[in-house]
């Protein structure tokens, strides 16, 4: 039974692929399908699914830092709207009660507010598949959307924690000794290699701490998260990522094909959810009025707030919560199952088309913008630069090395992530935060980089291909190169108008015999004249 359901997820997923949509879309739909055809989600899929978001929420932790959920517009955005969705959420859900209308006649304030609050959610995994997709992990709207991800699912641990009317084990209090484990940690880390070690070690963290916590009455999503943050900042956490990145999008498909597989609803309680749905715009507008607020830019607040534009698991913890404690019927269970699958059906193609959308309706989005923004979020400006250098990873930093012994201070560097770019400066090199994609430098900043004659693009196959369709707007005479990794990746490039793709692994060939042949004459220079 499990390899067709999974030969259905393919299928399903694959199709959706074919038309510019995500796949975790196919996989939510193979569930439908599945559950159509009486076909029950096995006690495995759910553990698999289980084991995919615990090793997700850890993934997630090694990428956070601290500092960056108390800034202010991470914990008070996160704060004031689950405050403000659960009041407005809550009194629409009472008023139609009051109305009598179907599945809401009868439900008390409390039933109302625990609708409300399981509605007001947003869901981790959808948020960082699609981040994922895109190559927009470490862009500023990124970082943003995980940091108030996060902060609301501490809220749902004191709900949860709240709702079972009794406190943690009193040995929750030695988890705060978990902080004398980082360096014994990180150093079984730096000895595990890069083999088969490191990909053992990969899954025993994120399950060890999932399994600690839940040892002691918390909730196990939470250890495995907290347990990321505790190793986030070292240099082997980037390979620990990638070693478990195979097995947690294996299991992650587990998670979307549950969502799907949920107990068969009636078409009335379709309906409900669906109407559920017109909620959801309004989380998105006030996510992204919170935002603005805040003194970041309209794009930025609007990538983030469409990241967020759908209903989370969390939801049906607190909908079984509800349920449990009398509050709700079972009814609402299966209402908020089909309204998660919905509303990440539909959020995927606004959250792929974010850009898009934002450069269609520019005009609309910046009129809510404040005179003053933050500095870290201002339009790039590249200042007098000629040649531009996005992505300063490993490939884009050599390439910038390469580029600044010839032209000097001709050449900047941009890159999305913060802690990068703050590395890059204390080595004395010019680079800027930035993103490649951003309209409004290539529209409204475009001032700054009339100048332009060469754009290097390093970045991941989606952030590439992003950039190259903001910088057909540029009307200046430009250069553009790109890499690429895969055959297909280069001709999308290409179709895209780049003019140069290199091939990362078809040029690593004879990259490697230039370096070692030069070399090899030089030493036999040496010796001839000696």
């Amino acid at each position: 039974m499990e390899i067709f359901i999974v030969v259905i997820a393919f299928v399903f997923g694959f199709g959706v692929k074919q038309v510019g949509l995500p796949p975790l879309v196919g996989f939510l739909l193979a569930g439908f399908v599945l559950n159509y055809l009486d076909v029950e989600a096995t006690e495995t899929l759910y553990q698999l699914s289980d084991v995919g978001i615990i090793l997700l929420l850890f993934s997630i932790g090694l990428k956070v830092q601290l500092k960056r959920l108390f800034q202010p517009q991470i914990w008070g955005t996160a704060s004031v709207h689950m405050l403000l969705s659960v009041l407005f959420f809550g009194a629409v859900v009472f008023s139609l009660s009051a109305i009598g209308v179907r599945y809401f006649s009868d439900l008390s304030l409390i039933a109302s507010l625990t609708i409300a609050l399981a509605l007001s959610f947003s869901s981790t995994v959808f948020a960082v598949k699609i981040l994922e997709e895109r190559g927009e992990m470490s862009s500023r709207h990124g970082h943003l959307s995980i940091g108030i991800l996060i902060i609301q699912d501490f809220f749902a641990v004191i709900f949860i924690t709240m709702s079972k009317g009794e406190l943690p084990s009193p040995l929750a209090l030695g988890l705060f000794g978990l902080i004398f484990l980082r360096k014994p940690l990180l150093a079984i880390l730096e000895r595990s290699g890069h083999g088969e070690l490191l990909v053992l070690l990969s899954c025993i963290l994120p399950l060890a701490g999932a399994g600690l916590f839940d040892y002691v009455g918390l909730k196990p999503d939470l250890g495995a998260l907290l347990l990321g943050m505790l190793l986030a900042g070292h240099p082997k956490t980037d390979e620990l990522v990638k070693a478990m990145f195979g097995f947690k999008d294996l299991f992650l498909v587990c998670f979307f094909l549950t969502v799907g597989m949920a107990d068969l609803p009636q078409f009335q309680m379709v309906i409900t959810a669906t109407f559920l749905l017109l909620f959801i715009p309004i989380k998105v507008g006030l996510f992204f009025y919170l935002l603005t607020r805040f003194s970041l830019r309209a794009r930025t607040s609007l990538l983030t707030s469409l990241n967020l534009a759908n209903y989370s698991e969390f939801g049906l913890i607190v909908g079984a919560i509800g349920v449990k404690e009398g509050w709700i019927g079972n009814e609402w269970l299966i209402i908020l199952a089909v309204a998660l699958s919905l509303s990440m059906i539909c959020a995927s193609p606004a959250a792929t088309f974010a850009t898009t959308i934002y450069s269609r309706w520019n005009g609309f989005w910046c009129r809510f913008e404040t005179e003053k923004r933050l500095s870290e979020d201002e339009v790039i400006d590249v200042g007098d630069a000629k040649i531009v250098v996005f992505g300063m990873g490993r490939i884009g930093a050599a390439a910038f090395e390469h580029l600044q012994g010839q032209y000097g201070k001709q050449v900047a560097g941009v890159d999305s992530d913060v802690e990068c770019v703050e590395y890059h400066r204390q080595c004395g090199r010019n680079v800027i935060v930035g993103d490649a994609a951003d309209y409004d430098f290539w529209q409204r900043g475009v001032a700054g980089g009339k100048e332009l004659e060469l754009v290097l693009l390093t970045m991941s196959h989606p952030a590439n291909l992003e950039a190259a369709k903001r910088i057909k707007t540029f009307t200046g005479p430009l250069t553009v190169a790109a890499t690429a990794r895969y055959e297909d990746e280069v001709e999308a490039l290409k179709k895209k108008g780049v003019e140069l793709v290199f091939n990362l692994y078809d040029e690593a060939g004879s990259g490697f015999s230039e370096h070692v042949c030069k070399i090899y004459s030089e030493k036999t220079a040496v010796t001839t004249v000696y």
